[in-house]
């Protein structure tokens, strides 16, 4: 397993958990050992795929599929370690930067849109934002929070 060593907003080093903002609501996607309730997401990508986690464990699996192996995937990779290099290259966030094809992480998966590697699906897809990191790694909440301060 990777573990990944990021600043969080108080510029302390953290190192473990990770997490994203989804795309279609904006949240912090909580995992199951945080305080805050985890909710359903959906991994999605261009050419119709769909993960489905009900409770994230905080390290990058939705639906039995890893993020970042996902990531290598759609850009004729083959390793997690590939699709981290990819997302990481050069990109300390390891937001998307436009240089590779990356999956997103939405709240509602619009069921009227057929599924599959067509303009409709694809139409949906380009129609979201890309999904960013969590400062907050899904965890690391602020006692009064209810979500992440720096999500909206």
């Amino acid at each position: 397993m990777y573990y990944f060593c990021i600043l969080n907003k108080n510029k302390l080093k953290v190192m473990g958990f990770f997490s994203w903002i989804t795309s279609d609501t904006g949240r912090s996607i909580a995992n199951q050992h945080s305080r805050l309730r985890p909710f359903t997401v959906h991994m999605i990508t261009e050419d119709g795929q769909v993960f489905t986690e009900n409770n994230y464990n905080g390290y990058g699996e939705f639906g039995g599929k890893d993020f970042y192996e996902l990531l290598a995937e759609l850009n004729s990779e083959k390793t997690r370690g590939e699709g981290i290099t990819l997302s990481f290259k050069d990109n300390p966030s390891g937001d998307y930067n436009g240089l590779f094809k990356m999956p997103k992480l939405v709240e509602n998966l619009n069921t009227h849109v057929p599924r599959g590697d067509n303009d409709q699906w694809k139409s949906y897809f380009n129609s979201l934002p890309y999904s960013d990191s969590c400062p907050d790694q899904g965890f690391f909440y602020g006692n009064n929070d209810e979500e992440c301060s720096d999500c909206d």
